[in-house]
This record gives C-alpha cells, structure tokens and sequence, in this order.
C-alpha cells in the first residue's frame, strides 16, 4: 500500500467534546448543505473558530471527541470546513464511523504534545505516523485497515460504493 500524507495547521480543543459543541442540533433545520454549515462550527463553545478556520486546518482533541448524539451533521459542518483529518486520544464510535462514512480521517493517538497551531503531518500506509513541526521523532497512530482507508480516500463510503459498484 502507498503512504499518503496530509498536512495542516492544529486547532487545539480538550475531552468529551460533544456533537452539540461541534454544530447545534437546531442548525440542521437551517440546511443540511456542508457550507452553510460550516458557519455554525462550535460556535457555542468558540464563537470566532467557524471565522478563523482554513481549508487544510486539522482538528486535535483529548479523549472522547464526538461523544453526544450521533448526529451526522457533526461531521458534515468539519468536513465542510475544509477540515480532512481529526485526531483525538479516542473517539466515540458513532462519530468514528460517521466520520468515515464522510471521508473525515479519524485518527486515534497520543495528542498531548500538540498545541494550537502546530504543523502536523499525517502519514497513513502501514502504520500511521504523526509529525508535529520538525521533530525527529514520530507519534503513532493507531492503524487504519486498508478497505477503511480506500474509503476514506475515495470521500467516503458512497463515493466509494460510486466508484467501486460492480453491477
């Protein structure tokens, strides 16, 4: 399998952030269109971050990101906002799958040592690695299966069942 990377700038949040901190449930009455969205991004928790977001930004939390309702639209409002890739000590499983069912790379590892802003680069192939600035040394991630990442590079599982239907 070839390694891929992503890079981009950290934007830092701690443990148990909920789907309703990431995007209000009463938003997805507003539209369900991925850049309308993107504007309401944890605008209860970090009013100014939907504003200073960029294209390319990774998001890094503790433990327990996306815990909460299993709304799908908690994902659709980060991917939205140009965000690829979310790394976290762990994950609620519903957020986890949904994620990957949007194209989000959800990456479990040891976040400690990021802080807001950091560069970090994401090798995924064998195993996955996570550069942060020009350390020598890298964190591991836990590893993602290679169907899982197929669909993940494919933008999620319906593009993914797009490309690979065999009818």
């Amino acid at each position: 399998m070839n390694a891929q990377t992503i890079e981009g700038r950290a934007r830092c949040f701690g443990d148990d952030v909920n789907t309703d901190y990431i995007i209000s449930s009463r938003r997805k009455r507003d539209s369900l269109d991925p850049q309308v969205l993107r504007q309401y991004l944890f605008e209860t928790t970090h009013p100014d971050f939907a504003q200073s977001v960029r294209v390319g930004d990774l998001i890094v939390a503790g433990k327990n990101f996306g815990c909460g309702s299993a709304m799908e639209v908690a994902v659709t409002a980060v991917v939205g906002a140009g965000v690829r890739v979310v790394l976290a000590q762990t994950f609620a499983r519903t957020y986890f799958r949904n994620a990957i069912n949007n194209g989000l790379y959800p990456v479990e590892c040891d976040t400690s040592r990021i802080g807001e802003g950091d560069t970090v680069r994401v090798v995924f192939g064998e195993q996955t690695q996570v550069w942060i600035n020009d350390e020598t040394t890298p964190l591991h991630g836990a590893p993602i299966a290679p169907e899982i990442l197929q669909i993940l590079n494919a933008g999620g599982l319906v593009p993914y069942l797009r490309e690979h239907r065999t009818l």
